[in-house]
This record gives C-alpha cells, structure tokens and sequence, in this order.
C-alpha cells in the first residue's frame, strides 16, 4: 500500500513554483500517493504560510509530519542536493567539450563521409573555441571579473578581458570558414601564448587557488590543467594554420 503524502505549492496564473513540481515528482517516484493542494492565489499563499508558521512554499507533510520544502524532502529520502554541493566543479568543461566533440565528429563525417583524425581534431578545437567564447559572451561582466584575476594582461589593461571573448568567437568561427586565415592565425597564438602563461604563472608558480573564466563568468571549474589545455589547444591550432598556410 503507498504511503501518502500532503502537499501544498504555488499554482498562480502567473506562477507555478518549480520546486512544488519537484516535490510531487519525488514524492512519486518514492512510492508516494500525492494529496495535492495547489494554492492558486497569493492570499491563499500568505494565509497557509501564516497558518503553519513557515517562509516558504511548496511544504510537504508526511504522516501529519511537516517535512518542510524541497530541500528538506531531498535530505528526508536521502538524496544529494545541488545546491549544497559547494566547491570546484569539472561538470561545464565535460559538458563543452562532450558536445563540441560530438559535433566535430558530425561536421567531419558530414563532409566526406569519414572520421579523418587530423581533420577531427581541427574541427574539434576550433567549434570548442566558438562554444567557450559563447559562454564568456553570455555574461562579459562576469568573465572580466575573474579573468583579470589571473590573466596578465587583462591585469594591466583591464578593457582586454572585454576584448578577448571576441577575438575566441572571430577565430573559431574564422577558421571554421577558412577565411582570413593570415590574421586569425596569429590572434588565435597570441591570445593562447598569453592566457597560457598566465595560467602557468598563476597555478604553477604562484600556488593560487583561483576560479577559471574559461566557461564564462561565475563558474566553480578550478583554474589549472583544464584551462592551460585550453590555451594551448589555440596556441597549436595557430601553429598548425601558418604552417599549412605557407
């Protein structure tokens, strides 16, 4: 027989609190038969909070127990919660480089049919390029805040970490194109050579714990070998350009 449970969230016309959603998926998937009571304004809102004594909504009860929100439903059954999960995380570098991999597989086959390993590799490094210059874009205020913690030059000329997102984008997609080759080629080693050796500096010799930009702003990637392979991914695919280029 399944145990039951009461729950009580937020349904307005304007607002359906996601976590009351996640509270009825949980209580569901634990074997739980959901009683739901969804509060469809905010007098009703204000009313059970007053009632109950609580801050917030969505409130669960078990057994006339009140277990509290989503929260307090993960820690009842034991689950991990995100967001008290603090410290550095590899889980946006994985995701990037998963998908960028994936679609240099795609353009790769796309063009003959095959999965040449030097050609492979060039699309791989230069679509990862275009997709981190997306994530530094999406927030350049953010970026700029920890970029210009460890970047040397960002240090002394702080309008570069507003600059550098830009020349990622225009060599990654650049290259992709085959255009302009002559010029994006020396940008792609210059940026790479620079962020390289200040991510050397700052991790290697100065022993510094410090966040990497690499995924835009605000992220918890530790800055180490992650972001120096990144930076001499640039530094290579720079390389490789002139010399095929000459």
């Amino acid at each position: 027989m399944k145990k039951k449970a009461q729950l009580y969230r937020m349904v307005t016309k304007k607002h359906i609190c996601p976590y009351g959603l996640k509270s009825r998926d949980l209580l569901k998937r634990n074997n739980f038969e959901v009683e739901d009571h969804p509060l469809e304004t905010r007098e009703q809102t204000e009313q059970f909070k007053t009632q109950f004594n609580v801050n917030t909504t969505p409130q669960t009860f078990i057994d006339g127990q009140r277990i509290g929100g989503y929260e307090d439903l993960l820690d009842y059954f034991g689950k991990k919660n995100p967001k008290k999960e603090d410290g550095t995380t590899y889980q946006p570098v994985i995701a990037v480089f998963t998908v960028t991999f994936g679609l240099a597989l795609a353009f790769s086959w796309h063009i003959d049919h095959s999965v040449q390993s030097l050609a492979l590799l060039k699309f791989f490094i230069m679509i990862s390029m275009s997709v981190l210059a997306i994530l530094k874009l999406r927030d350049l205020y953010a970026f700029s805040n920890q970029f210009i913690t460890y970047d040397l030059l960002a240090m002394r000329w702080v309008r570069y970490a507003y600059i550098y997102p830009f020349i990622e984008a225009i060599v990654g997609i650049g290259m992709i194109a085959q255009v302009g080759l002559w010029v994006l080629s020396p940008l792609s080693l210059f940026i790479g050579s620079v962020s390289a050796l200040s991510v050397f500096k700052a991790v290697y010799v100065d022993k510094r714990d410090l966040k990497c930009a690499c995924v835009g702003g605000n992220s918890n990637v530790p800055l180490g070998f992650v972001s120096l392979t990144e930076n001499l991914m640039m530094v290579f695919m720079g390389l490789w350009i002139l010399i095929e280029i000459q």
